[in-house]
């Protein structure tokens, strides 16, 4: 299977969600399950099948998380001499030329974006095409909502 590029702070948190699965979900899940069934009959137990329910969840995200970790290349921008290009992890700053507004991303894994805190996907279309540009490049793209031209004011590794 390929590696697939996350920033340090995303495996980090796939780290803690696993924990926390782990040691403080599975075990309340398990006492909710011993405590339906010490209800009685189990077929009309709804709190034995919603338990069960949640169970299962918790578990396949486990097994989700830890498939993910087994196969994710740490990428650190902060160690990468990266000459003032754009690459996966570093922050650029934006401006659209259609509004003149200027909008700030940070180029992460797909399990770490988010567009609303301005983290987006790699493999999106204006990642394809920022990665590899430098400050005062302008790129065009197709998005959804059409045709975008920006231009790149500023790129940083933090």
């Amino acid at each position: 299977m390929n590696k697939v590029p996350m920033t340090a702070r995303g495996a980090e948190l796939l780290r803690d969600e696993l924990k926390q699965l782990k040691s403080v979900d599975r075990p309340r899940v398990i006492t909710a399950i011993a405590e339906a069934r010490a209800h009685g009959d189990l077929k009309e137990n709804a709190e034995y099948h919603a338990a069960k329910e949640q169970q299962g969840f918790i578990e396949g995200r486990i097994k989700d998380i830890e498939g993910k970790l087994s196969n994710i290349q740490v990428i650190d921008v902060t160690t990468i001499d990266a000459k003032g290009r754009i690459v996966f992890g570093c922050t650029v700053e934006l401006l659209d030329e259609q509004t003149g507004a200027e909008i700030v991303y940070k180029i992460v894994g797909e399990d770490e974006a988010d567009i609303k805190i301005g983290l987006i996907s790699y493999t999106s279309p204006i990642a394809r095409a920022l990665i590899g540009r430098n400050d005062g490049d302008e790129i065009s793209f197709s998005a959804p909502g059409g045709e975008k031209h920006y231009e790149v004011i500023a790129v940083r590794y933090e």
